[in-house]
C-alpha cells in the first residue's frame, strides 16, 4: 500500500545503477523539462518494489512515448474536471484505490482500478498534485 503526500511531485520507474562506488538512479529529464522538478533542488524519495520485468518494459515504453508528445507548459494541473481520459494504473494507493500518472508525473487516483488496467476515467476532483477520478470504461478485464 502506497501512502501519497499532498506534496507529490513525481512518480517515474528507474533503475538504480552503480557507478564509481556510489549508487545512482536517474531522473528523466521530461520531469524538469515538464517542471514537475527542478535541477540543483532537494528533494525527499521514496524507493517502491518494481513490479515484473515485462510490466516495467510497457511502463518505460509509455513513459518515453508520453515524453516525446509536446506538452503544453502550464503551472496547474494538468487536468480539468469532467475531462476523461484513458490512464494505465500503475500501483496500489493505501485505500486500495488505483495510482496514475499523467503528463509531468501529476497522479490520478482511481478507485477500483488495478496495478496493469487500462481505463478511460471521468476527473472528478483535481488538487494541486493531484486528482480523482471515476472508471468510466474497463479497457482490459479485471485479473
Amino acid at each position: 500500500m502506497i501512502e501519497i503526500s499532498d506534496s507529490l511531485r513525481s512518480l517515474f520507474s528507474a533503475q538504480i545503477e552503480e557507478r564509481d562506488g556510489s549508487y545512482v538512479v536517474e531522473i528523466p529529464a521530461s520531469e524538469v523539462e515538464h517542471d514537475a522538478l527542478a535541477a540543483d533542488e532537494t528533494y525527499r524519495i521514496a524507493i517502491l518494489a518494481s513490479e515484473s520485468l515485462t510490466e516495467q518494459n510497457a511502463q518505460q515504453d509509455q513513459l518515453q512515448s508520453t515524453a516525446q508528445e509536446p506538452t503544453p507548459m502550464s503551472d496547474g494541473p494538468p487536468v480539468d474536471e469532467g475531462e476523461v481520459r484513458d490512464v494505465t494504473i500503475e500501483a496500489t494507493g493505501d485505500q486500495g484505490d488505483g495510482i496514475a500518472k499523467v503528463e509531468r508525473g501529476y497522479v490520478v487516483i482511481v478507485p477500483g482500478g488495478q496495478p496493469g488496467d487500462e481505463l478511460s476515467v471521468e476527473i472528478e476532483q483535481v488538487q494541486e498534485n493531484v486528482a480523482f477520478a471515476s472508471i468510466v470504461e474497463r479497457d482490459s478485464p479485471v485479473v
